[in-house]
């Protein structure tokens, strides 16, 4: 679809009948979602720690009194590593709090701050530090500048601002060492590119959570962002593409729109460096023999396939295979071998995920190739490939890491694997000998939903909220103790197929981000999701201190209304997705930490307006929300409000509309294996007729071996029917109404069914497009019941 604007006031709808207005941030769609979180242990209603640290360190003694902190406060540092470490920290004091001292030339003890990297705490282990404050000055010590740096952070956390010109510490004892040595998380610009300075703003706020490994994701089907001097058109060619529907389309010429974006080899050393200022290695990943459509592209003899491909604008999982010529291999090398001199850590990360078989299998030339080198299957061809690399990275002082398909064949001795689906393939590895980074798609995909909230942008299916996150645990139970060494901590990955916007990438990281800082840092038994929360709030703080962009909504209230329509009153339930206490106001004001507090369903009689808060410390968390209800709302429902279809393909996504080019888009609920939503509890005594609001997007998904699931109820007309049946999918249709060839000029059609017969009660109401529409689907905006 292509519009100036969203053309859709009822996107305002947050759940049954309410009307939802952020009474700060209109318009924010990009950094404000929703959460919805049942399970979520609640917040401690007791003051806040004496410091309110995230991730926990190990040993925490409070003391007596606080430190003043002022311009004038001298920074005493011994070596080059030290004065470096204490330079960081006062530029980072002047972003937060406008107060910076400056590095002294004295000895003296009192009212200083001292940096000392001490050899005798090598013991203590790497990244480990030492810090104590006390009223007359504060002294960070580690036997190594990682350790300095991460003492450095913390003190930078201790920080509250006081009077003007002035900033305070509390007294307090410091041991801590992080549990694990890969804290890590992973950033994709393939799908949508990032720029220098994005990256760097990612880099900062990792540093902030002591997070120490970057996973940079360089190249998939969707683009190549780095540049190879040997092998430019791989960023020409391979860099661009035309995303899909009206998002392609430049609307001054209507000529195609091209998506481009790469780092050259000077930009790639300049951001490796800024990390390893801040202590953290990059990790390059060149994905391979699959996710390969964009080099293929650029160079087709790299491919299995005859068919001319182009960078894609879809997603999902694609049959595009480097082939297996020593050819192919030996440009692999070569790209590896450019980029090895830019990233000087240990490892580099050559992909290995869903690599589907097809194009191998059906080329004799291929078939051919896996007799030559004496691989039985397919998948052990792959591992002959995966060998090769191995060899190549080890004879250039570096390790490969793959993702945990690699397992599936031979693997050599020496690789570490990155377990993505679940933990069992990280169990297998560490039972094998092998290292292990635990990555699990279920618990610590930062693209996936952290709520249930209209206000999520655009994600993957499911929903990982902050608990969930926060309890994962990277070294499985049944992993044998003397196996545990293997697993090298833990890494949150954050895929962009659908994050458009930088603001989007902020709002899907932070704060779950800390939630792995905390699991990748903290001893396992001082971890405290309680606790956890209750030290959040002082987080938020500093993400604003130091413009770190973070999602809203899991501190706003949400709301759902059960309607009684003929008593003309409802029901309304309020939740905060972290269970913060809730506060509320019927009389249009703003709740304070003096309102009326939520503790059970408040009954309304329509029509009526709410306005709620979620509270800590007696502090509102984030902009009040306000929920009207009327009769007219309460017979209306959008695609959030919907339920997904049972047992019908229930793959569902949060979906962007393709237009327009540039701005805010719309945003949809659908199950792309089935289009189909369920209305449950509709109530249709005295109903007509169900109106409709429908849209069109691009249907831009690869399936792969996926693809035969996708279901399509046959067209009975030109352009296929709205169907509407009670008491779900396979109840009775009660209403049909035959769809138009095309949406109007905004982007959208309205439709009315009218019910074949009067029906009284409450029924579930499927509510399902027929026909297959491909390359483009229908979506549902909104259903209205409309009276007799």
């Amino acid at each position: 679809m292509n519009r100036s604007s969203l053309s859709r006031p009822a996107r305002l709808l947050c759940a049954a009948g309410i009307a939802v207005v952020l009474a700060a941030c209109q318009g924010r769609h990009d950094t404000a979602a929703a959460p919805q979180q049942a399970d979520a242990s609640p917040a401690p209603a007791s003051a806040a720690p004496p410091v309110s640290l995230i991730p926990l360190p190990a040993s925490v003694e409070h003391g007596e009194g606080r430190f003043e902190l002022t311009a004038s406060t001298p920074l005493l540092a011994e070596g080059e590593g030290a004065r470096t470490v204490a330079t960081q920290f006062a530029k980072l004091l002047a972003e937060g709090f406008a107060v910076e001292p400056a590095l002294s030339d004295g000895t003296g003890a009192a009212g200083a701050i001292r940096f000392a990297i001490d050899p005798a705490r090598d013991g203590a282990g790497a990244e480990s530090y030492l810090l104590e404050v006390t009223p007359d000055g504060a002294t960070v010590s580690a036997g190594d500048a990682a350790g300095l740096f991460y003492g450095a952070m913390t003190l930078l956390q201790l920080a509250a601002a006081a009077d003007a010109g002035a900033v305070t510490l509390p007294a307090v004892r410091i041991e801590d060492a992080p549990r694990f040595g890969w804290r890590g998380f992973m950033m994709d610009p393939s799908r949508h590119f990032w720029t220098v300075e994005q990256v760097k703003q990612v880099i900062d706020a990792m540093a902030l959570h002591k997070l120490n490994t970057l996973h940079w994701h360089l190249t998939d089907d969707q683009g190549w962002r780095v540049e190879i001097k040997q092998y430019p058109k791989l960023t020409e060619i391979g860099g661009c593409r035309v995303p899909a529907g009206d998002g392609g389309i430049e609307p001054s010429t209507g000529k195609p729109r091209q998506y481009c974006g790469f780092y050259t080899q000077d930009q790639v050393r300049d951001i490796v460096a800024y990390a390893a200022a801040r202590h953290i290695t990059v990790v390059p990943e060149i994905n391979q023999p699959g996710h390969a459509t964009a080099a293929i592209a650029a160079y087709p003899e790299l491919g299995s396939t005859d068919r001319k491909l182009v960078p894609s604008s879809e997603w999902g999982v694609f049959p595009n295979l480097f082939n297996t010529e020593e050819s192919t291999i030996a440009f692999l090398e070569n790209v590896i071998g450019e980029l090895i001199p830019l990233f000087p850590g240990t490892y580099f990360h050559i992909g290995g995920d869903e690599a589907v078989k097809d194009q191998w299998e059906a080329s004799p030339r291929v078939q051919e190739r896996m007799r030559e080198v004496g691989a039985k299957t397919e998948m052990e061809m792959q591992s002959h490939i995966v060998a090769r690399l191995e060899k190549f990275l080890a004879a250039h002082g570096k390790r490969l890491v793959g993702w945990d398909e690699i397992l599936e064949g031979p693997m050599p001795p020496e690789a570490t694997v990155m377990s993505w689906r679940g933990i069992e393939g990280g169990l297998k590895a560490a039972r094998e000998g092998h290292d292990v980074v635990m990555s699990p798609s279920s618990d610590l995909y930062l693209d996936y939903l952290q709520t249930s909230s209209p206000h999520e942008p655009p994600g993957r299916p499911a929903t990982i909220p902050m608990k969930q996150v926060y309890d994962f645990e990277p070294v499985p139970a049944a992993l044998e103790e003397g196996q545990r060494h293997h697993i090298l901590g833990l890494q949150a990955n954050m895929w962009t197929e659908h994050t458009r916007t930088f603001g989007r990438l902020q709002h899907n990281v932070f704060p779950r981000l800390a939630a792995v800082a905390e699991t990748g840092w903290t001893p396992q038994a001082r971890k405290d999701y309680a606790g956890f929360v209750q030290r959040l709030p002082a987080q938020l703080e500093r993400y604003r201190r130091w413009g770190i962009g973070y999602a809203q909504t899991p501190f706003q209230v949400d709301a759902t209304a059960a309607d009684d329509r003929k008593a003309g009153t409802a029901t309304v339930t309020l939740a905060n997705p972290l269970d913060y206490e809730v506060r509320y106001t019927t009389d249009g004001s703003e709740p304070t930490a003096t309102s009326a507090l939520y503790t059970a369903p408040v009954p309304v009689t329509l029509p009526a307006a709410l306005r709620a808060a979620a509270f800590a410390d007696g502090k509102a968390l984030a902009a009040p929300r306000t929920f009207a209800y009327d009769a007219a709302s309460m017979l209306s429902r959008t695609d959030e409000q919907l339920a997904t279809c049972p047992d019908a393909g229930r793959l569902l996504l949060r979906l962007e509309d393709d237009g327009p080019a540039d701005g805010e888009r719309a945003i949809f609920n659908t199950t792309i294996f089935y289009p189909c939503w369920q209305w449950n509890g509709a109530d249709l005594e005295g109903v007509a007729s169900v109106k409709v609001r429908a849209g069109r997007i691009p249907y831009y998904f690869q399936l792969a071996h996926d693809e035969p699931a996708r279901r399509f109820e046959p067209a009975r007309s030109a352009h296929g029917e709205l169907d509407i049946h009670a008491g779900g999918c396979g109840g009775e249709r009660i209403a049909s109404v035959p769809l138009p060839a095309a949406p109007g000029a905004d982007g959208f059609v309205e439709v009315v069914a009218p019910l074949a017969e009067e029906l009284a009660g409450r029924h579930d109401l499927c509510l399902r497009f027929t026909g297959d529409t491909r390359p483009a689907m229908w979506v549902l905006d909104r259903a209205t019941l409309q009276l007799r």
